[in-house]
């Protein structure tokens, strides 16, 4: 590998870091609708925190899975159902696991334990899985075998 194959790392990360933008903007509007979502089942509908925790994560994760497939990775498009179920599948391994497992780990211990209210406690809890659903996002669920070649390679 040279610098000339792959520019510079500035150059290099300049997109990442684009898309790192992008993601948390995405993120954000996850980060809204888990928390409305969390507020129903918790507060009106008098869920226990956990199952509400989780339930509003998955809503969440789906609704992240269409932002960041249309606007954070729109040139790494799935064609067609099967990629599309593929990249949802990888996304749900990656991400929702992620979050439901953190978020719902960290809620017993924030919640459970320490207890922290559990609106604050759940946006702890959010901001703590974020990174690594990026890192996990770009190079695992939103990866085609092209990107991964042209990533190799440099």
């Amino acid at each position: 590998m040279s610098s000339a194959d792959c520019g510079s790392l500035a150059l290099r990360l300049a997109p990442l870091g684009r898309r790192f933008l992008k993601f948390n903007l995405v993120g954000a509007l996850g980060t809204a609708v888990q928390l409305g979502i969390l507020v129903l089942l918790k507060s009106a509908l008098h869920m226990n925190y956990l199952v509400a925790t989780a339930l509003a994560v998955e809503i969440s994760v789906l609704h992240n899975f269409v932002w960041h497939e249309r606007y954070t990775w729109p040139d790494r498009a799935l064609v067609g159902w099967r990629a599309r179920l593929r990249g949802l599948a990888a996304f749900h391994l990656t991400n929702g696991l992620v979050s439901i497992v953190g978020n719902v780990l960290l809620m017993r211990l924030f919640v459970g334990q320490l207890r922290i209210p559990y609106f604050v406690a759940n946006v702890m809890a959010i901001a703590t899985c974020g990174l690594a659903n990026f890192v996990l996002a770009d190079r695992i669920a939103f990866t085609t075998e092209a990107q991964s070649h042209r990533e190799t390679n440099c």
